[in-house]
């Protein structure tokens, strides 16, 4: 029998059934378990590089395995254990592998942000304008490790990267590689969806979300809309530029030094997380506003990324906006980007995969 089949010891169990509500891209969640013992596994991760254009060289789902152990030790503490991590050198890039152990660590307090685990989700209708307070930027910022900091975009910046939104939006909804990863990513006629992400949670009114799945239906569609009909006009509005402007703030998460390594990506993504989980807390709300960074990130190195004319254009201008908005230093070394502010918890959401459809056996790989 192998360990898959097995019953699995009730705490580690607990642990990783919190663990898995991790944020990542897309809800693609990228992460199997394999157990060892009552106190040992292995994360096989994966990334999608092969066939999404936003998972630039996996970054993007690595930030989401570092999000996945920092949750995991966060569960961990609330049953007085501490948890060691190490990435094994010898699993392929696009296949990394984690040791993971549990170690008792008498006199170690429950991280009081277990309670957000559960709660945190991304919301991507319009919040409250009211500006955070001082409590509210300090306790953020105090919840970071070292190395890492919070630029914050308020007033007549947050208009700025409201704009920036906009037009990053005309980007993302013509070009046919992203097309073929939203055709993906979406579950239809849903308010939850355990892999995806549900229609109703989009930020797009039923009847453009109609429309949309009509449209999404067939590339030559898409094109017919975008040429003819100003068919990006509606979701922009009201995906990106209504919500963007209904925040209290923008916040970008800037790293000392720009990540290089998937050792640095795995600790922003850390990073990332208690940030988001600590906004849980305080009763604000997140969306994640990545693909600037990415799409900057493409341009900065030179790489194409679409075989449509006009695009790698396009993100050069909105890349030069963004570092205009930041500053240079800041936008080539920022890890993560989202709109914040108080509001309702979102109705629709995605949900995770059962823990039993994410154990893999020991010797089975990921």
């Amino acid at each position: 029998m192998n360990r898959t089949e097995q019953q699995l010891d009730a705490t580690l169990e607990q642990i990783l059934d919190l663990a898995r509500w991790a944020p990542s891209g897309d809800n693609t969640q990228p992460w199997r378990f394999a157990v060892l013992d009552e106190r040992r596994l292995v994360v096989h991760g994966h990334d999608t590089r092969d066939h999404c254009v936003y998972d630039l060289d996996g970054h993007p789902s690595q930030m989401s395995i570092g999000a996945l152990l920092e949750t995991m030790a966060i569960a961990a503490s609330t049953f007085g254990l501490a948890m060691r991590a190490a990435r094994n050198t010898d699993t392929p890039e696009a296949r990394p592998t984690i040791s993971v152990e549990f170690v008792p660590a008498p006199g170690l307090p429950a991280d009081p942000l277990a309670d957000a685990i559960l709660p945190r989700a991304v919301q991507r209708r319009p919040l409250s304008r009211r500006p955070l307070t001082v409590t509210e930027k300090a306790t953020l910022s105090a919840a970071l490790p070292d190395g890492y900091r919070v630029h914050w975009l308020e007033g007549r910046q947050r208009v700025a990267a409201a704009r920036l939104m906009f037009r990053n939006a005309k980007l993302r909804l013509t070009m046919p590689e992203a097309h073929r990863v939203h055709q993906a990513i979406i579950e239809w006629n849903a308010q939850y969806s355990d892999d995806r992400i549900p229609d109703q949670a989009l930020g797009a009114d039923p009847m453009t979300t109609r429309l949309m799945r009509w449209i999404m239906q067939d590339w030559q569609r898409v094109r017919f809309f975008n040429t003819w009909l100003a068919g990006t006009l509606a979701p922009r509005l009201q995906m990106d530029l209504i919500p963007s402007l209904a925040c209290a703030a923008h916040l970008v998460l800037v790293a000392e030094q720009r990540p290089q390594r998937m050792d640095d990506y795995i600790a922003a993504g850390r990073a990332m997380q208690r940030l988001w989980l600590t906004a849980t807390a305080l009763g604000l709300q997140m969306q994640p506003e990545m693909t600037p960074l990415i799409f900057a990130r493409y341009v900065r190195e030179h790489r194409v990324f679409s075989g449509t004319a006009g695009m790698q254009e396009q993100a050069a201008e909105l890349s030069r906006a963004g570092a205009a908005l930041l500053g240079q230093q800041d936008w080539d070394t920022a890890v993560f980007m989202a709109r914040i502010g108080a509001g309702q918890a979102a109705t629709a959401r995605s949900l995770r995969r059962p823990l039993r459809e994410l154990l893999v056996p020991v010797h089975g790989g990921g």
